[in-house]
């Protein structure tokens, strides 16, 4: 195994990893919309989903993948009325249309409105 670290993507605010690399896939924890230069985070759900899936994408460069090589995803919502808009900015990232599920949840960390966690074939 192998663990995955980059500064391109926040750190961790608990007692887990960005992510791990094992029998050849990547697997990211989950990754909230947080500027890793700043802590800060957009508002709204277009700019949240966008600042999450960048640090997807970073966490995936760390491991030595893209999101070309995405199999599946969770994502998980604060509001389900946010469905659409949170698709529009996800499809432009994971072009691969890789599984997916996407579930609304009852709180984020932080007061946010998405997280995406991801799986991807790595080398």
């Amino acid at each position: 195994m192998k663990l995955i670290e980059t500064k391109n993507a926040p750190a961790a605010i608990g007692p887990y990893s960005q992510g791990w690399v094992s029998r050849g896939l990547a697997f990211t924890s989950g990754q909230i919309p947080v500027d890793p230069a700043t802590g800060a985070a957009p508002e709204g759900i277009q700019a949240q989903a966008e600042q999450s899936c960048k640090n997807v994408g970073a966490i995936l460069a760390a491991a030595g993948t893209g999101f070309d090589r995405v199999v599946k995803t969770t994502c998980f919502l604060a509001d389900m009325a946010d469905f659409a808009a949170f698709n529009e900015v996800y499809a432009k990232y994971f072009t691969s249309k890789p599984s997916r599920s996407c579930v609304a949840v009852k709180d984020l960390p932080k007061g946010l409105l998405c997280e995406i966690e991801a799986i991807a074939e790595a080398d």
